[in-house]
């Protein structure tokens, strides 16, 4: 079972969720992190976590105040994707920063991550969700600078990834 899970805090984080759920498959759960439970990581084989990114290179809120409940959660045997949102131009520093510390997360707890991108296309100096072969632990969106280049990079990131997550 696929679970898609985001945090979202002006609405842009929640329509990126509901856009790659349209491109995946109309029956994945979309779940508001402020609605999700322990559970919903612990049944799930494979989640899709979504979130902007806030201040410093911050976690959504909602996310912050939920990472708790996730302590000591055994991620092995569980595929992620992962989608960020940020502000390239406004926070160059640390652009989609908030993918990359969930990505340390799912990481630590032992999850298989999937869904990496270029770099390509878009222009920050530092971002935590840059690995070290120079690629996005995920999709990066930036409704504010690149927002008509979203839906192409949902429906790209989706096809690459579809047999990995459903």
């Amino acid at each position: 079972m696929t679970k898609i899970i985001y945090g979202s805090s002006t609405g842009n984080t929640e329509e990126a969720a509901m856009l790659i759920r349209k491109h995946l498959d109309e029956n994945i759960d979309v779940i508001d992190v402020t609605n999700a439970s322990r559970e919903d990581f612990e049944e799930a084989d494979k989640l899709i976590l979504g979130s902007s990114t806030w201040g410093e290179g911050d976690l959504q809120d909602d996310w912050e105040g939920f990472l708790p409940t996730l302590e000591g959660l055994d991620m092995h045997g569980k595929t992620v994707a992962l989608f960020g949102l940020g502000d390239q131009e406004e926070y160059p520093e640390n652009f989609v920063d908030a993918m990359g510390i969930l990505c340390e997360k799912m990481k630590e707890a032992g999850a298989q991550i999937v869904g990496f991108t270029e770099t390509e296309g878009y222009d920050f100096d530092e971002s935590r969700a840059v690995n070290e072969e120079g690629k996005f632990c995920g999709l990066a969106l930036d409704m504010d600078n690149q927002e008509e280049l979203s839906e192409e990079r949902i429906a790209a990131w989706t096809a690459a990834i579809k047999d990995k997550i459903l």
